[in-house]
């Protein structure tokens, strides 16, 4: 195939076997324009032998790290930021993920406010949908009135509230042993959830951010002795502004090497659980809502695996590269919720 550009880059696509030497590697370099490895050069391997060689001719860092998505683009695996069925024309409600999605910290992803406005000027509704449980709603509500957004906390759908529901239907009037932060204590004691340190029926696991020692002992003590043992959601990393931190997967993980046990059900994101509590909340049908996420192994499992739509953005954790070698597929894939704006008519 003869080299092509686009928007700066030189691109070069050959169906012949990837190159493993470095000389190799210059012969195709030669074959994309003559261009040198000094001209910043982005080397990409799809399957089955082909070789992608992306040529940064403006030699801007931004440049390059989109470079990526326009190598992928141009190998027709995915179609980024294109709805061509119409997908979202389909949607009345937008379940969106927060952190990595909407926001990093305190810090909007470029683009999001004026997203979540065109969704209400096209008529539509969005609610957050976040797996993080070291938060209540009223703090997310604060959060974003700091950030210079107005909502109320019937738009925030968390973990934590889909536990309580969880906890009222099978667990009714159970005294639970609680694992997460002073705020989500407050919201299960306000919602009728019995809070027992000593003698519990039940433990649950949150992503504590004040996590110490004791609290890890007792855990692992209530989980070894054979307690129902419940979880709000499965992620390993929380997001944030400076990269990532141990969020309540990780938390399994340290109660499983002391105790040789995985939670028995996991509440949040991609389970069916907060998806049958969100569908509750919003009173839409699956089909017509989607499910909007940086992460593919619970925003967009949880959308494909439940009758969701769901759309990945590649403004946090996962990337054009996870999304290739996923099992989970996306409907839709956009570099980040910006990008969807031109399809909300």
């Amino acid at each position: 195939m003869a080299p092509f550009t686009d928007n700066g880059f030189l691109f070069l696509i050959t169906s012949s076997i990837a190159p493993r030497r470095e000389d190799e590697k210059s012969g195709l370099r030669e074959r994309a324009g003559g261009l040198r490895a000094g001209a910043g050069t982005a080397d990409k391997y799809i399957g089955d032998g082909t070789a992608v060689f992306c040529y940064n001719v403006r030699e801007s860092a931004a440049w390059r790290k989109q470079s990526e998505e326009y190598i992928v683009m141009k190998s027709n695996l995915f179609e980024i930021n294109k709805d061509p069925e119409g997908i979202l024309s389909q949607v009345k409600c937008f379940a969106l993920d927060m952190d990595g999605t909407i926001y990093l910290g305190e810090k909007w992803i470029e683009g999001a406010k004026a997203f979540l406005e065109r969704i209400e000027a096209s008529g539509r509704r969005y609610v957050f949908v976040t797996n993080n449980s070291s938060k209540n709603a009223a703090v997310y509500v604060e959060k974003l009135k700091r950030m210079g957004l107005s909502v109320g906390e019937e738009k925030i759908v968390t973990s934590g509230q889909a536990t309580i529901h969880y906890l009222k239907q099978h667990f009714f009037g159970r005294r639970v042993f609680l694992l997460g932060n002073a705020l989500l204590r407050e919201e299960f004691s306000q919602a009728g959830i019995l809070l027992e340190e000593k003698n519990p029926d039940v433990v649950v696991t949150a992503f504590d951010t004040s996590l110490d020692y004791q609290k890890m002992c007792k855990v692992c003590d209530f989980v070894r002795a054979g307690l129902p043992y419940l979880a709000t959601h499965p992620d390993y990393n929380c997001p944030t502004e400076d990269g990532f931190i141990p969020d309540a997967g990780a938390i399994h993980a340290f109660i499983h090497a002391s105790a040789f046990r995985y939670p028995d059900r996991v509440i949040g994101k991609p389970n069916e659980d907060i998806i049958e509590y969100l569908t509750k909340r919003v009173n839409e049908k699956r089909d017509r809502i989607a499910m909007v996420g940086d992460r593919l192994y619970t925003d967009i499992a949880a959308g494909r695996n439940h009758g969701l739509k769901s759309v990945l953005v590649l403004s946090g954790e996962a990337s054009l590269a996870d999304a290739e070698s996923s099992d989970v597929k996306p409907h839709l894939i956009f570099s980040s919720v910006r990008e969807m704006i031109p399809f909300l008519l």
